[in-house]
């Protein structure tokens, strides 16, 4: 694939010293979700608002599709679009006069068949002629995206899309996001949403304190960073793990019943046929014994607090 987005060695300081992006580089292929996790700070919005020409890098360089966003902003602008976090909307005007006039704004000429198009993907097209103020939060937000396709971009930014939003309403926001991806926007999302970045993302960044720690594809991080448990479930409780147990890191639920074995899955041996011999050798007996893989969240704290710590 084409690189759609280059970001290299991006900076952005502040007068009293504050480093909001520290050397960020990422390139981002045409057709690809990624999606930004990190925590409130972490400088995923000052990201976006840099690319978008909002905010002024303090060094660093950003194309998009080749156009530098500082020598060419007209025609770097005229790829992207933007969903920011606020609802900032007239209350008063319609659904359609709203995202005609951001059409407006980037010198396209009037045309209906594409706002159309654009309602009726997001289900606005039934409330074309409705007052914002009209809407629910969830339909304010589609009015957003439509505003911010309006002008045909190749590249959207979703900052926090779902942030306040109720389970169901998300759900369908992930369902607008694949359908966008389908009709060949290439989409970079924020979130706090560990979920989020799960069920959409094609690559997942973490970003922290203005630096970003990794940027991969999802199925490879959990590959690579994740790991598996084995609850090893007991027919009566221990008071405490076996003393022939003890080399083999376990964990004992407050019940007694299970011992929990945490396991590498990029290790040539499991360990685990060993455990459930010991376990048997033990006089223990068996109730069930039951995998899980570790979640993307799981892999999200493990970095953010390794980071801390190589800070400390």
């Amino acid at each position: 694939m084409s690189a759609i987005l280059e970001i290299d060695s991006l900076r952005k300081s502040y007068k009293d010293g504050f480093e909001a992006l520290k050397g960020v580089s990422v390139t981002i292929d045409a057709g690809e979700i990624v999606a930004l996790l990190g925590p409130n700070g972490a400088g995923k919005t000052t990201l976006i608002s840099t690319v978008c020409g909002i905010t002024r890098a303090s060094s660093g360089r950003v194309t998009v599709c080749g156009h530098d966003i500082v020598r060419d902003y007209r025609q770097a602008r005229a790829l992207i679009g933007l969903v920011p976090q606020e609802i900032n909307l007239e209350p008063f005007e319609k659904v359609i006069n709203t995202v005609r006039f951001s059409r407006g704004l980037f010198g396209k000429p009037r045309n209906d068949a594409v706002i159309e198009e654009i309602l009726r993907k997001l289900s606005l097209w039934d409330k074309r002629d409705s007052q914002i103020r009209a809407l629910s939060g969830g339909m304010k937000r589609r009015v957003l995206i439509a505003k911010a396709l309006s002008h045909e971009p190749r590249l959207l930014f979703l900052d926090e899309p779902t942030a306040g939003v109720d389970v169901e309403l998300r759900r369908d926001m992930w369902r607008i996001v694949a359908d966008l991806k389908a009709a060949g926007v290439t989409i970079v999302l924020t979130t706090h949403y560990i979920e989020e970045a799960e069920a959409i993302a094609d690559r997942v960044g973490v970003i922290t304190k203005g630096e970003l720690l990794l940027i991969e594809d999802k199925d490879s991080l959990m590959t690579r960073m994740g790991r598996k448990e084995l609850d090893v479930q007991l027919t009566a409780p221990l008071d405490a793990i076996p003393e022939r147990l003890a080399g083999y890191g376990l964990t004992l639920g407050d019940d007694g019943r299970t011992l929990t074995y945490a396991y590498d899955t990029r290790g040539p041996r499991t360990g685990i046929t060993k455990l459930l011999s010991d376990v048997s050798a033990c006089g223990l007996v068996l109730r069930d014994v039951v995998t899980r893989q570790s979640s993307l969240e799981d892999v999200f704290v493990g970095l953010v607090r390794k980071d801390e710590e190589d800070a400390a």
